[in-house]
């Protein structure tokens, strides 16, 4: 690498680093507010909430990393026309051909490692904050207070006299109505408390009695320890690996809607270097303003495209929106920049 190139990937990098900080900070703030709206029904401390954001932060990366891409370059690049440094290059030999070679080289490398993240981290990381979420609310679904009534576990209707913060249990009573298939029973415990294996809870009692009511007497076992589950409605999902995750998308629409998308948003980069070529390189003279509605322009065509096409045809649309926005930046830089510099 000369040092022209040196010199150019420096200010980019510079600019990259900043512009990736502030970006990736906001989508991290609004990410971070859907997390913590998430304690209105579950509850979690600060650590259970660093590890759900841990769980996004692929994702994050998708949305934060091409785009602060594109705008790092423009900028870069319209800062050097700014000083007339890009005429200098120009005159030295280093033509705007070769600052879209390097540029579509860096841009080549940043897709090929958003695909991998799209491929592996994401699937791997969506599982775990589904899976997560749901261990979460089967626990709340099974949160027993002292002194209330009404609560049930399983088919048990339970009054406790005393809990404290470790979920443990003192002075348990379980009530279980009679069925076609059971007597009616009665459990009182000293101790319980409830362990969340998976998704599924487990009601642990020790020290105390059972009595079952039949139509003819009443039988009372007296135990040590006792075990009661209970599976709830929602629970935690096996993991897929990752081929199995991927295959969904023939058969789920939502799944090959999220990989058209998300594959799309990893090929800006380089569907975009040309474009980010022909807004940075300009005769600052002539061409003074523009270059901010011309970024938003181009970033906001792109995700319209980009949404209306995974919905219509996820199968085909990365293929066609990344080929189409591909020729459409090459033959406006040749317009704006191969024919003028």
């Amino acid at each position: 690498m000369n040092r022209v190139s040196r010199y150019l990937l420096q200010h980019f990098s510079e600019l990259f680093s900043s512009l990736f900080f502030i970006l990736f900070f906001i989508t991290s703030v609004v990410f971070f507010i859907k997390i913590t709206a998430l304690t209105a029904i579950i509850k979690m401390n600060f650590l259970e909430l660093g590890t759900l954001y841990i769980y996004l932060l692929p994702k994050t990366l998708v949305y934060t990393l091409p785009i602060t891409f594109f705008i790092a370059l423009c900028i870069t690049l319209f800062n050097l026309s700014k000083e007339n440094e890009t005429i200098v290059l120009f005159t030295l030999g280093y033509n705007p051909k070769k600052i879209a070679q390097l540029f579509l080289s860096l841009s080549s490398i940043l897709s090929f490692l958003l695909i991998l993240d799209i491929f592996v981290l994401i699937p791997i990381s969506k599982q775990l904050n589904a899976n997560f979420l749901e261990y979460k609310k089967a626990e709340a679904k099974f949160n027993i207070k002292a002194n209330e009534f009404g609560q049930k576990f399983a088919d048990w209707l339970v009054y406790i006299e005393h809990s404290d913060d470790n979920k443990l249990y003192s002075g348990v009573t379980l009530y279980q109505v009679a069925t076609q298939k059971e007597d009616e029973k009665l459990i009182i415990a000293s101790n319980a408390i409830i362990d969340n294996e998976k998704g599924v809870l487990r009601l642990n009692l020790e020290q105390g009695k059972i009595f079952e009511f039949t139509k003819d007497a009443i039988q009372q076992v007296d135990f040590e320890r006792m075990h009661i589950n209970s599976q709830p409605k929602t629970a935690v999902g096996a993991m897929q690996s990752i081929k199995e995750y991927w295959d969904g998308v023939f058969v789920d629409s939502r799944r090959a809607y999220d990989l058209s998308f998300f594959l799309l948003i990893a090929l800006f980069p380089i569907a975009s270097t040309f474009i980010a070529l022909s807004i940075g390189i300009v005769t600052y003279r002539y061409n003074k303003g523009g270059i901010y509605i011309a970024m938003f322009a181009t970033i906001s065509i792109y995700l319209i495209l980009t949404t209306l096409v995974s919905t219509w045809q996820p199968q085909i649309a990365p293929l066609v929106v990344f080929l189409i926005t591909f020729f459409i930046a090459y033959k406006i830089y040749q317009k704006r920049i191969r024919a003028v510099f």
